[in-house]
Parts: C-alpha cells; sequence; structure tokens
C-alpha cells in the first residue's frame, strides 16, 4: 500500500473518526503502543482498522530501558504480542529511565551518558530486537538537567548505542532544538555527531516558550528552526519518514494534515514511505 505522502501523523482517539472515514493522504499513522497492550475493545478494532489503511508504527513510551534495575518483561512480553498482531512498518523507544522497583514514574527520565550505563542500555536493546525480531528505533529524549558525571554526549552515546546493537534512531528534530537552546549546545553540531545512516524515522513537534527554556509539549505548530533542521537532515540524504507529533491542545485534524504537507514539500524527493524502509 503506497500513499501519496511520506509523512505521517500521531493517530488520536479525537481524530479516529475522520482519519478513518476520510482515509487522507498520509505516509502511515503512529501511536503509543502501551495504549493497545489490552487484549481487546474498540481500540484494538480502530487500530486495526487504521492497519488495514497505512502502514503502522508503534511507539513506546513506558520501556524505560535505562532503567538502572530489572523488571519490564510484561512489558516486553505485551509489546511482543502487539508487533507480532500487527506488524508495524516501525517500532520506537525513547533513551530514558523510569523504574525502580515495582514503581514506575509518569516521565521520560534522563540519566548520564556513561560506559557503564551504555553497556546496560545496549544489553537491554540487544535482547528487546532479539525479542520482536527486528530493529528498534531509539529516541534522542528531551532533558531538563544534565549530569557531572556524563561521559560523553547524548549523540555520541546514540553513536556508541548503534554500534554495538544495530538498532535505528528515532531523531526527534524537536527535542535536539530545545536541548541546543537550554543548554546553550548547537544542534548541527549533534547532527554531525549522530549515524545519519541509522536515522528511520523524524519526529516533529512544537515546544512552549517559558522564562525558565523551552519545554517539549507536543501542543503546538513546528516552529521556523525546526523545520530548518529537516531541511538540513533532507540535505544530508537522509530519506526517512517524518511524523507530525501532536498530544496536547489537539487542533483539527486539517491543522496536522497542513502540517504533514509542509513536512513533504522540505522532503521533496528524498523523503521514503515506511513501507519501503520495511520491506
Amino acid at each position: 500500500m503506497i500513499m501519496s505522502s511520506p509523512t505521517g501523523i500521531g493517530l488520536r482517539q479525537p481524530h479516529y473518526a475522520r482519519v478513518l472515514e476520510e482515509r487522507p493522504p498520509l505516509g502511515f499513522v503512529e501511536v503509543h503502543s502501551e495504549n493497545f497492550f489490552h487484549d481487546g475493545g474498540a481500540a484494538l478494532q480502530v487500530l486495526q482498522r487504521a492497519r488495514e489503511c497505512y502502514p503502522l508504527s508503534l511507539h513506546g513510551v513506558g520501556l524505560a530501558l535505562a532503567s538502572a534495575d530489572g523488571g519490564g518483561d510484561a512489558h516486553v512480553d505485551r509489546l511482543a504480542a502487539l508487533v507480532d498482531r500487527f506488524e508495524p512498518a516501525l517500532v520506537s523507544e525513547h533513551l530514558c529511565w523510569g523504574r525502580i522497583g515495582d514503581r514506575h514514574y509518569n516521565d521520560l527520565l534522563p540519566f548520564p551518558y556513561t560506559s557503564e550505563a551504555l553497556a546496560l542500555v545496549a544489553g537491554r536493546v540487544s535482547a528487546l530486537q532479539d525479542r520482536l525480531k527486528r530493529p528498534v528505533l531509539l529516541e534522542n529524549l528531551s532533558a531538563y538537567v544534565q549530569f557531572r558525571d556524563s561521559e560523553m554526549s547524548e549523540a555520541d552515546f546514540l553513536a556508541e548505542l548503534v554500534c554495538l546493537t544495530g538498532c535505528g534512531l528515532l531523531l526527534d528534530l524537536n527535542n535536539l532544538y530545545v536541548n541546543a537552546r537550554n543548554f546553550g549546545g548547537d544542534p548541527l553540531d549533534a547532527l554531525d555527531r549522530l549515524p545519519m545512516h541509522a536515522v528511520g524515522e523524524i519526529h516533529l513537534a512544537g515546544h512552549a516558550v517559558t522564562e525558565y527554556g523551552l519545554i517539549d509539549t507536543h501542543g503546538s505548530r513546528v516552529c521556523d528552526d525546526v523545520w530548518a533542521l529537516l531541511r538540513d537532515v533532507r540535505l544530508r540524504g537522509v530519506g526517512a519518514p517524518a511524523l507530525i507529533e501532536w498530544d496536547t491542545d489537539l487542533p483539527d485534524l486539517d491543522l496536522l494534515l497542513a502540517e504533514a504537507a509542509q513536512a513533504d514539500r522540505i522532503g521533496g524527493h528524498h523523503a521514503e514511505h515506511p513501507r519501503a524502509r520495511a520491506a
């Protein structure tokens, strides 16, 4: 199934009916994996209908691969069952921690980028990929603290992780921009350090500007500086499909489609449909 646009949108409940009835020309749709872990119900029926119309991306928010202790086996079991059932074009997770023992935090928390953490995360990612029988995309994080104990940058950590595990990258350009603005870095320097060949998906989103810094809210349009980063990535020859990610203060579907059309115009002939990447 080839759509006329390589760009996708995050499929959220208020837009289910219009997307399924009108079938706008999207490259793919993405959902949060954990919202579909139950065994039945209306949500899974909607996901099945969406899967029949579009390539599907499963984006995880709760696996917490960098958590220091073990656990998470039940989560992986449910994710594996979902992957087996729907055979998505893309599967992704955040590079973060969020679990201590039986306590799970509802947040994507940063961690020090050390060789010890790299060994831990690489082992988890390799085990996850073995279980899912496919490469997984790891997303760079929006973070509001940095650690003195870090031995490398996030970009260098991700590059090493790709070498060790063969995983792919979900390049979130808004996260990259937010971190650069908050900590005084250069997002282009981070792009220079990342292995562009491993980028399997690109996220585009909006953020809030506060007196304390930028906050990654996914609640507004993509800003001009983030669009400029997408242009830079395309000029580097990266053909990974892009996604418009909007989770709070959801707009009308037409605005999401307009943002997707903007991504298409920037992508031009470079953008690659996720079904082609998965083939």
